[in-house]
């Protein structure tokens, strides 16, 4: 258990007020000991083309292969469009599920959500559904989902709301143990 955990996190929003990056980066910052977390800008990810995918894969895609690969777990911190996930997280997805050997291939996620009136329910479920087409090891409990948010962060962005900071905490904690979790078996397979 002295390894370090290292987690990747990703926002579904490119919005520079994003909550679910807002979120990312309390997160970040509530990291118990021996954790570690980066995150990754899907900005510069490209539209998928499997046309431009047969040529050659694009920088940006490959440094967002090699930052799951690298990562023990991935933290998804999704918005809900239209009863979904954004565009932008599919996209991402979509390139990092190519194969062969994908990166997102037995992965374990976790999955949290800042928007609306039910904090992107229906959006992590069917994130949870899209991760079955590569196995994700997705943490089932506790979940986190972030109602009204504008309620919750300040306009710089900073988590505001005492109740879901310590939600938040909590939800850190198990992310990290369920990471160590899956560690010894992930370096087995690799190894």
């Amino acid at each position: 258990m002295s390894d370090s955990v290292r987690i990747l996190g990703i926002s579904g929003s490119l919005r520079a007020g994003s909550f679910n990056t807002a979120l990312l980066r309390a997160a970040q910052g509530m990291l118990p000991a021996g954790a570690q977390m980066t995150i990754f800008d899907l900005r510069p990810i490209p539209l998928f083309d499997a046309d431009v995918e047969r040529l050659a894969v694009p920088a940006p895609v490959e440094a967002l292969r090699a930052a799951i690969a690298a990562a023990n777990l991935l933290l998804i911190a999704t918005p809900e469009y239209n009863y979904s996930i954004s565009g932008v997280l599919k996209n991402a997805i979509d390139w990092a599920s190519r194969p062969p050997q994908s990166p997102l291939d037995e992965k374990p996620v976790a999955i949290m959500g800042a928007g609306g009136r039910f904090g992107t329910v229906r959006a992590q479920l069917h994130l949870r559904q899209i991760g079955l087409h590569n196995s994700w090891r997705t943490m089932v409990d506790p979940e986190l989902h972030v109602q009204r948010p504008r309620t919750k962060f300040d306009a710089s962005g900073q988590l505001t709301d005492a109740d879901t900071r310590d939600e938040l905490l909590r939800f850190m904690d198990a992310v990290v143990a369920w990471a160590r979790q899956w560690q010894p078996a992930r370096a087995a397979a690799v190894g």
